[in-house]
């Protein structure tokens, strides 16, 4: 009965326009080396950040961005630090679109969730969320960030439904999606498939950073995972395979979860003229894969030093300790381009070859050799994180780029900028 009534307002609420917000641009945003972009350090509502992404496939798959300030579309707040990583597969198009809109959902639905909250308090009705928190004291709630997700997958499903006629393979295009939200002294970590969320922590009793894995991963090479595949799907036995010594879903793919992959949620579009290799032999009745993220919560302690949030291109190459280490003991400033630095020497190392031959190698064929790499270095200034969520700041949105293609390159990618909104 609750549930129905919160749903209603959910829907009857429409937030105002943010018509009060301008936006301008910056002069200092990342560079471009190479096949490497970053921005070595910025400021956050939270404190530092750093950036980097490095380039293997042909098209950039990756996508990301850091939007600090007003997280909803009233001037009000709430006001916080917004970071998404997102690696695509298949090609950039699902990355893309996620670039372009779960942001703008999230601020929508948080805009609905104030209004909410003002209702709620008129009425004198006390409501938890799923995340423990009084709807009272909340800025931003799991509700907020499922909702996001949610209806960035349907407009996604609804984009393979319009070009399905002309670009069948659309389809077959998705991308996992990780995202990072820090409002009012809490972390809320939101993930589908493999890239990943790790927390360095101050231990003062020894004065080492421990490195706390934040994000749940959605990999079928995960034992948990296989097992929750075959629990969703009992009547079939070859929901996961071991394929080339790698398990897959169905054989085709190894996360569980993702935005888009409509054509093993939809059996629809699992047919011609879609690619043979892509169409199952047997029609499926429920969704192979699901965009259902798992979501954390997590109070914040002034201990807690920096997250690090990246593409699982990352990960092959270091542990989660080796990475919060490589942070720690440097400087601050160029962390994420240091990350992408040593996973590219160890990816070199593998192959033994020498770093500086690896960099020669252009796009495409540098694929061969390791996957694009996102990383997102998010430090924690306790003063900054604990401060309310109201406190007003500009707007910060920053988005990393890769190699510049003419603007015909398959889907429509927004030129990375970084803009400040007054």
């Amino acid at each position: 009965m609750l549930s129905g009534f919160m749903n209603f307002l959910w829907a009857c609420f429409r937030p105002r326009s943010d018509r009060h917000v301008h936006n301008g641009s910056d002069s200092s945003g990342g560079r471009q080396d190479g096949l490497l972009w970053y921005k070595d350090t910025g400021q956050h509502f939270n404190g530092d950040f750093s950036m980097a992404v490095v380039q293997a496939n042909n098209l950039l798959e990756d996508q990301s961005q850091l939007e600090s300030g007003c997280l909803s579309l009233q001037e009000s707040g709430p006001y916080g630090t917004f970071v998404g990583v997102y690696d695509g597969h298949g090609g950039p198009e699902t990355a893309r679109f996620i670039n372009s809109n779960l942001f703008q959902h999230l601020k929508i639905f948080s805009s609905r969730l104030i209004n909410y909250r003002k209702l709620a308090c008129t009425l004198n009705i006390r409501v938890l969320d799923y995340s423990g928190f009084t709807s009272e004291n909340q800025a931003m709630s799991v509700e907020v960030i499922r909702k996001a997700f949610q209806a960035t997958e349907e407009g996604f499903v609804s984009l393979v439904s319009r070009q399905w006629p002309m670009k069948p393979q659309i389809a077959a295009v998705g991308s996992c999606c990780l995202v990072g939200v820090v409002c009012a002294g809490i972390l809320y970590i939101a993930n589908l498939g493999d890239s990943r969320a790790v927390l360095g922590r101050l231990v003062k009793a020894t004065g080492e950073v421990l490195a706390i894995q934040l994000s749940a991963e959605h990999n079928a090479c995960i034992e948990s995972v296989r097992q929750e595949l075959h629990s969703t799907h009992p009547d079939d036995s070859q929901i996961v395979v071991l394929k080339h010594n790698v398990w897959r879903v169905k054989g085709l793919i190894q996360i569980s979860r993702s935005i888009g992959d409509v054509y093993l949620k939809k059996a629809e579009f699992n047919r011609a003229p879609l690619y043979a290799k892509f169409r199952l032999r047997e029609p499926f009745k429920r969704p192979i894969l699901s965009s259902d993220p798992s979501v954390s919560v997590h109070e914040l302690q002034p201990h807690d030093q920096f997250i690090i949030f990246a593409s699982d291109g990352l990960w092959e190459h270091l542990s989660n300790q080796e990475a919060v280490d490589i942070v720690q003991n440097h400087p601050r400033s160029g962390s994420a381009r240091r990350l992408i630095k040593v996973a590219l020497q160890e990816a070199a190392k593998k192959r033994e070859m020498r770093y500086s031959d690896l960099k020669k190698i252009d796009r495409g064929v540098r694929r061969h050799f390791h996957d694009d790499i996102t990383v997102v270095v998010l430090f924690l200034d306790s003063n900054l994180v604990s401060s309310s969520s109201s406190v007003r700041t500009p707007n910060l949105s920053i988005k990393g780029a890769g190699v510049n293609l003419p603007s015909n390159t398959l889907a429509p990618c927004s030129t990375p900028t970084e803009t400040t909104n007054a």
